[in-house]
C-alpha cells in the first residue's frame, strides 16, 4: 500500500470515527443514563445551642424510576433549603423538588421540572427480587466517572432503618470501598437489587429493591398508610422448662411475649407470656425466626414490614394457657411520638426556651446523640436511662435543663446541666410550652424549679422579679436572637 492511499485511509478512519453514527455504536454503561448525583443542602441545627443554624451540603444518587421522578433514600433531606441533580456526573447542575418523602421508610421522591434535564435519561432496571450470589457490584458517580467495584455478600437481616425504629429486611455486603451510605445503587446482572443506607467499618447495608418497590408501588397506588412495628416485646426462651411451665406440647418453638404495651385495651391481640407460635403463616422456632422463602432464617420483627403497612390485620397463632389460638393483631404506625424520648424530629427547627441563663430543651434521642456515636454508653446515665421508658398520658414527653449560662441572677448553679425537669412553680412540665406558662405563675415572688429524683440537685430557687431582665442580658451577652423557639 502507497503512503498516499495510507493516509487516505486513516483519513478516513478519522473521520469515521467524529461521525455522529459512529459515536451511537458505542456501547455505554446504561446506568450512565439511569443512575444521577442529587445535591442537598440543609440547615444542621446545634442541640448544644440550638439557635445555632449552620448549614451543610451531602451529595448523593437517585435512580430514575418513573416518568419524570428521582427516587432515592430520605437521609439527608431534612430541614433541606435547596436541592439540585445532575446528570452524567458532571456538568450543569438542576432545581429540584421533594414530591414525596416518608422518614420511616427511608424513602424520598425528588422531580426536576427543567425539561432539558430528562433528555437521554431512560429508567432503570430494578429487580423485582434479590439474587443470592456471592458477590454484588456498587455502582456510584465519582470524579465525572461512573465506578463500579465489587462487594461481596456477607447476610440478609432484619434491623432498624436509618431513621427509624420499624425494622425491615437488610442486605449487608462487605467491602473496603469508602465513603458509602448515600443511596449508591447494588447491581447483580445489570439490575439493581439495592440502595445503600449506611457504612461501617466494612460492612454496607443497603435497602433491598423489593422493600423499595413495595414503598414506591404503594405510594403511586395512594395506599402507603406508613410504616408498621411490633409494639410488644418478646424474648428468645431456649430453656425447655420455660415451655413445660407455658404448657408447649411437643418440640420448644416461638418466641415469649414479655411485655405489651402499658396502654393497650382489653381488645389488645396479645398477652404477657404468649407464645407466638405462627405469624402470618410463617412458623416460629425457639430462636424467634422465620424462614424467608428468599432470604432465608429471620428474626420475626422482619414480618412487621414484609409485604404489610400499618393498619394491616396480621394473623398470629399463639399458646395461651395451654391452648394455641388464633389472634388477628393490627398492625401500629410507626410514629417517632411513641417513645417517651423521640428518635427524631425532622423539618423543624429545635425547640429551646432561655430563662434568666436556664436553657431548657426537649429530652429526645437527637439530644442523646450529641455524645456520639456511642450515645447508649456515653450519655449520662440519668437521662439514657429515659429511653426505656415508655410515655404516657401523664407524661408524654420530658423537658432538661441542658446548661446554664452564666448571669447575676443564678449565680451558683452555673456547673448544674443535663438535669430533667419534675415541675416549676407547681405545675408539672410535660413539655417546653408548660414550661412558659409556669414561669408566668411565680410564688411569693420567687421561682421553684424541681427536678427529678436522684438527680444531684433536686431543686432551684431564682428571683422572680429579675428574670425577665436577666434574661435579655443573657441574650445579647451571648448573642442568642431570642428567648424561645417553642412548636406547636
Amino acid at each position: 500500500m502507497s503512503r498516499k492511499l495510507s493516509l487516505a485511509f486513516l483519513f478516513a478512519a478519522w473521520c469515521r470515527l467524529m461521525s455522529p453514527a459512529f459515536a451511537a455504536e458505542v456501547v455505554r454503561n446504561p446506568f450512565e443514563s439511569s443512575v444521577v448525583t442529587v445535591e442537598v443542602t440543609s440547615k444542621e441545627y446545634d442541640l448544644m445551642q440550638p439557635w445555632n443554624k449552620p448549614t451543610r451540603s451531602i451529595r448523593k444518587h437517585a435512580l430514575v424510576l418513573g416518568s419524570h421522578e428521582l427516587v432515592t433514600t430520605a437521609q439527608g433531606f431534612a430541614n433541606r433549603t435547596l436541592v439540585r441533580v445532575q446528570k452524567g456526573g458532571r456538568g450543569r447542575w438542576f432545581d429540584a423538588s421533594v414530591q414525596w418523602i416518608d422518614y420511616h421508610a427511608n424513602v424520598a421522591v425528588i422531580s426536576a421540572k427543567d425539561g432539558e434535564f430528562w433528555q437521554g435519561l431512560h429508567e432503570v432496571e430494578v429487580a423485582p427480587s434479590v439474587p443470592r450470589r456471592n458477590d454484588y457490584d456498587i455502582v456510584r458517580w465519582r470524579d465525572g466517572n461512573l465506578e463500579i467495584r465489587r462487594a461481596d455478600f456477607s447476610k440478609f437481616t432484619v434491623g432498624e432503618g436509618s431513621l427509624s425504629f420499624s425494622p425491615r429486611i437488610q442486605l449487608e455486603l462487605n467491602t473496603e470501598l469508602a465513603g458509602l451510605g448515600w443511596a449508591e445503587p447494588v447491581v447483580a446482572d445489570g439490575k439493581v437489587v439495592g440502595l445503600t443506607v449506611a457504612k461501617s467499618g466494612n460492612v454496607c447495608t443497603a435497602m433491598p429493591t423489593p422493600f423499595l418497590l413495595q414503598i414506591v408501588e404503594a405510594r403511586k397506588s395512594g395506599k402507603f398508610a406508613g410504616l408498621g412495628f411490633f409494639d410488644f416485646v418478646w424474648a428468645q426462651s431456649e430453656n425447655p422448662a420455660t415451655f413445660e411451665y407455658l404448657k408447649l406440647e411437643g418440640e420448644p418453638r416461638g418466641g415469649v411475649v414479655v411485655e405489651v404495651p402499658k396502654q393497650a385495651g382489653a381488645d389488645y391481640a396479645i398477652r404477657r407470656r404468649d407464645v407466638l407460635i405462627e405469624i402470618d403463616g410463617f412458623s416460629i422456632d425457639m430462636e424467634g425466626d422465620f424462614e424467608d422463602p428468599e432470604y432465608g432464617h429471620l428474626m420475626l420483627e422482619g414480618l412487621a414490614t414484609r409485604r404489610h403497612f400499618a393498619g394491616d390485620i396480621i394473623p398470629m397463632k399463639v399458646l395461651r394457657d395451654g391452648k394455641i389460638i388464633d389472634v388477628r393483631y393490627v398492625l401500629p404506625r410507626a410514629d417517632y411520638k411513641v417513645d417517651l424520648l423521640p428518635m427524631h424530629g425532622f423539618d423543624h427547627e429545635p425547640e429551646y426556651l432561655v430563662a434568666g441563663g436556664l436553657v431548657f430543651q426537649p429530652l429526645s434521642q437527637s439530644y442523646l446523640r450529641i455524645w456520639g456515636e456511642e450515645w447508649r454508653r456515653r450519655a449520662p446515665f440519668r437521662l439514657a436511662y429515659f429511653t426505656s421508658q415508655s410515655p404516657t398520658p401523664e407524661r408524654p414527653s420530658l423537658v432538661v435543663l441542658s446548661q446554664v449560662l452564666p448571669d447575676p441572677l443564678n449565680v451558683g448553679y452555673q456547673e448544674y446541666r443535663n438535669i430533667v425537669v419534675d415541675k416549676v412553680n407547681g405545675r408539672v412540665i410535660r413539655k417546653l410550652a408548660d414550661l412558659k406558662v409556669a414561669f408566668a405563675e411565680s410564688t411569693d415572688g420567687v421561682h421553684r424549679i424541681d427536678f427529678f429524683k436522684g438527680d444531684g440537685l433536686q431543686r432551684m430557687l431564682l428571683d422572680a422579679g429579675s428574670l425577665e431582665e436577666s434574661t435579655l442580658r443573657v441574650l445579647k451577652r451571648f448573642g442568642i436572637p431570642k428567648a424561645e423557639m417553642i412548636g406547636e
